[in-house]
C-alpha cells in the first residue's frame, strides 16, 4: 500500500486549495478513504471521509461548508478541495486507508495559512 498526497502550499486567509492523494497497492474503490491534519502541537485529527463504492461523506464540524472529499476510482485518486481557508486550518494534510483493521498512511502535505 502505498499513499502519496500533493498539492499543499502556502496560501492566504480566504483562499483555496486542492489536495490529491494517489493510492496504489490495494483495489482502492473498494475502501473509504479518510484525510486527517496535525497542526503544530496538537493532536492528529479527522478532517474528511469518503467511503467506497457509494461515496458517502461525513466532514469535521470545523470544516464543514468549506472542504469537500472526493475520489476518482479510474485514477485512484482522493481529493480534498478547501476553500475559505483560515489560519486555523494551517497542518500538515496526510491521507489514510484502513484495510483488514490496519491503517496505512501517506506522508504528508503541509498547508500554511498566512497573509
Amino acid at each position: 500500500v502505498q499513499l502519496v498526497e500533493s498539492g499543499g502550499g502556502l496560501v492566504q486567509p480566504g483562499g483555496s486549495l486542492r489536495l490529491s492523494c494517489a493510492a496504489s497497492g490495494f483495489t482502492f474503490s473498494s475502501y473509504a478513504m479518510s484525510w486527517y491534519r496535525q497542526a503544530p502541537g496538537k493532536e492528529r485529527e479527522l478532517v474528511a471521509l469518503i467511503a467506497g463504492g457509494s461515496g458517502g461523506t461525513n466532514y469535521a464540524d470545523s470544516v464543514k461548508g468549506r472542504f469537500t472529499i472526493s475520489r476518482d476510482n479510474a485514477k485512484n485518486t482522493v481529493y480534498l478541495q478547501m476553500n475559505s481557508l483560515e489560519i486555523e486550518d494551517t497542518a500538515v494534510y496526510y491521507c489514510k486507508v484502513r484495510r483488514y483493521g490496519m491503517d496505512y498512511w501517506g506522508k504528508g502535505t503541509l498547508v500554511t495559512v498566512s497573509s
